[in-house]
Order: structure tokens, then sequence, then C-alpha cells
């Protein structure tokens, strides 16, 4: 556990709220007059003009603003497949951010079924009733299939938050990283470990950002073109974006004399002997959750200039929650009928310049919020940012100027802000 936090305390939480969620109306009734406008007859008249145009959904109900978030359960954490019963605490609290941070209405869902086209199937037909989906914590490769079917026949936005989430974050920390190290992205040489979706993510947005010489490797070693054991569609999509000079061996023969060493994969798989061999003023980013390939302090004694976790009680957490609210504010304002990657990379730059040139520090790559103010501004920088690259790219139906989204950015979360500090006040009475 981190900043001091407890499993008994985790535990006496969730057990004493029965879960971290719950739904309430935006409207009252008090009276019959109310319950008619709300309920029948009035919500009659409703029914009918949205039949007639279904996308008057969008004007007539919370659609405009809810999401659904999908898993079964197969990948939950770093402690693998669980169950789905397993993975609704972190859903919730997933569920919890979006509010919390974008001030989205996501529903947490988890399927009792492995089998792809089942979750496919299952995550269309949530279509009428939102305005995007996220996948969460489904295995890999199993989960590729799932996003990219999606995304291609529903008509609206499906995000993979292990891939999108986590590649949007490591970009915009490593951006400011290489800032500060005084070195050219180009030229650097980065070795990522773990080839799952976030390694496979990470990969496609390095490489579209301009990063030449890139290697991942998976319990196998280096991926390359041609390697014949265990490979696979998405491993070989790895091999075409990355490793172009064919480089074999294991991650220790690849991370000798490379500038950064990304880390998605397993706890402990990164040691003192690995970090040394680096580059002059190495960039690790040890991101396995809930425990780092190397911890902080053991990476930086080893040589590394700059490190980050994702632990929040270390400098430099790497954690989806600065991107997906944000993302998601951007993509729900413009109605986006998809994600690109433009999207992803502008999302990133945003991220990435959060932090003015008297702010960046060795031990501050990546923004992270101040509960008290911080988070609506990056919220809105997020939004922004998705908001005019959709529009930009024809993917989106309305068009938000920068004014109206700091003002909806503002009023949702301040109002959020209220209701939280009301639920606080009955849970001490409680």
């Amino acid at each position: 556990m981190t900043n001091d936090v407890t499993a008994e305390e985790a535990l006496l939480l969730h057990h004493k709220r029965k879960g971290k969620i719950e739904i309430i109306g935006k409207t009252s009734i008090l009276n019959q007059r109310d319950l008619s406008i709300c309920y029948t007859p009035g919500v009659a008249e409703v029914s009918r003009v949205i039949s007639q145009d279904t996308a008057k959904s969008y004007d007539y109900t919370n659609r405009a603003n809810t999401i659904v978030i999908i898993s079964d359960g197969t990948r939950v954490l770093e402690m693998g497949p669980l169950g789905p019963e397993a993975e609704m605490p972190i859903l919730e609290g997933k569920s919890l951010l979006f509010k919390k941070f974008g001030g989205v209405d996501a529903i947490p869902i988890v399927v009792a079924s492995k089998d792809k086209d089942d979750i496919i199937k299952f995550a269309k037909m949530f279509k009428p009733s939102v305005a995007a989906i996220a996948i969460e914590d489904i295995e890999s490769p199993k989960v590729f299939n799932i996003t990219r079917k999606l995304s291609e026949e529903v008509g609206i936005p499906v995000f993979h938050d292990d891939r999108e989430g986590t590649s949007m974050v490591v970009r915009a920390a490593l951006i400011n990283a290489l800032k500060l190290v005084g070195k050219d992205p180009k030229k650097v040489k980065v070795v990522i470990n773990g080839a799952g979706a976030a390694g496979h993510g990470i990969s496609e947005i390095l490489s579209d950002s301009g990063i030449k010489h890139i290697i991942v490797c998976d319990k196998k070693g280096a991926i390359y073109k041609g390697r014949d054991q265990d490979m696979g569609q998405f491993k070989n999509e790895i091999a075409n974006m990355t490793n172009h000079s064919m480089a074999k061996g294991t991650l220790k023969d690849m991370a000798k004399d490379a500038d950064v060493l990304i880390g998605v994969s397993a706890k402990g798989l990164f040691n003192k002997e690995i970090i040394s061999s680096m580059a002059h003023n190495p960039i690790v980013f040890a991101l396995a959750n809930p425990g780092p390939e190397i911890e902080y302090e053991e990476a930086l004694a080893a040589g590394a200039a700059i490190v980050a976790t994702g632990r929040s009680d270390r400098p430099n957490q790497v954690n989806n929650y600065v991107a997906f609210p944000g993302f998601f504010r951007g993509l729900l304002s413009c109605r986006a009928s998809k994600i690109t990657k433009s999207m992803i990379i502008a999302a990133s730059d945003a991220i990435a310049s959060s932090i003015n040139k008297t702010e960046l520090s060795k031990d501050h790559i990546i923004p992270k919020y101040d509960l008290q103010k911080d988070y609506i501004n990056l919220a809105y920088r997020v939004a922004m940012a998705v908001s005019e690259t959709a529009v930009k790219e024809g993917v989106a139906k309305i068009n938000v100027s920068r004014k109206e989204m700091k003002s909806e950015v503002r009023k949702i979360l301040i109002r959020y802000n209220k209701i939280e500090k009301q639920v606080e006040k009955l849970n001490k009475k409680a």
C-alpha cells in the first residue's frame, strides 16, 4: 500500500460505504407536478421527439455525459485474472475519478464471459445509452481485437485505458524528462519492457512522435521482424514499428547504452546492473502496478538521472488519472465520433506543457493534481486539446470555443466538489 494506507483501512472504507459510487438525480420530485414532468405523462413527449430523431437523445437525456466502462476481470492490475467481481472495486474507483476530475458519468460494468465476441456484442448493445465506451483490464491480445472491432463498428469513441491512456501520459512525462537531461528525442535509444496493450500503445505513439530507435522486449527478449517465438499479430505490428536494426537479445542486452528504459511489465524485473549499463543520465520509468520493476530509490542509486513509477508516494507518479478524465471531457463536449492518433498526441502535449519551465524538475516531470486547485486547469487543457483536434479532423459534431469549454469544465467540477463536500459531511454523521 502507499501513502501510509494499510490494507485494513482500504477494506474498512469499502465495506463501510458498500462501494464508492451511487446514482443521484439532477432534478427534484417534491410534488405531483414534478412527478408528472419527470415521469409519466410528461416524459412521453420526450420519448416521442427522440423516436423521430435518435440524435436528440444527446439533448434530452444524460447520454451526452455518460460512458460505460467494461471489463471481464482477466487482468486485474498485476494480480492477473481475478474475475469480474474482483474487478468491480477498480471500475468503481475509475468511475469516481471520471466524475471528480472530468465531470463524466461513468457506469462500471463487468461481464461474466471471457469470450471476445461476447464482450464485443455486449458493448455494442450499450450504444443507445452512452456517448463513449472505455475498455479496462482485459487480457492481451484479446483486448486488441475487442477495441479495434468496436472502434470500427459502434460510431462512438472507444478508449482502451491501458493503451491510449498509458501511452499519452508516458509520452508527456518523457517529453519533459528529455528536456531536463538535454537529449534530442529523435536521437535517443528507448527500450520498452512489456509487449501488452501498454507496450504496444507506447511504442506506437513514440514512433509517431519521431523517436526512431525503439526496442520492445517481452519474456523472450527483443521483438524483431522474423522472430519465430511467441509472436502473433500484435507483436508483429510492434516488430514493424520498432527495432529497425533487428537487434536480438535479452532485456539486459537491449538496455545497454539505452537512454530511456520504460517498464510496463511486472514487479522486480529491473536491477542495478541493468540501470548502470545504460547511457549517461538515463531515464527510467518503472510503471508496473502496484509494484514497480525497480523501486524509485534503488533506480536512483543505480545511476538513473530521472525516475518515474506508478506510486503515489514517490515523485513522478505516471498515472492515467491525469489523462482520461480530461480526455473524455473533450470527447463528450465536442460529441466526437471516434478517437484518432492526433487527439492522443494533442492531449499528451497538453499534459506535458501544463508544467511550466520554472516548475519543471527531476522530481516533477508530470502534473500531480493538487486536489484543491490544479485539476480544473489540467482537465480543461486536455479537454480543449482533444476537442480542437477532433474539430480539425472532422470527427466532432460540436465546435466548442475555449471560453465555452473552460466555463463548462469549471461549472461541472465545482458542482461536483460541492456535492463531494456534502457527501463527506453525511459520512461523518453516519
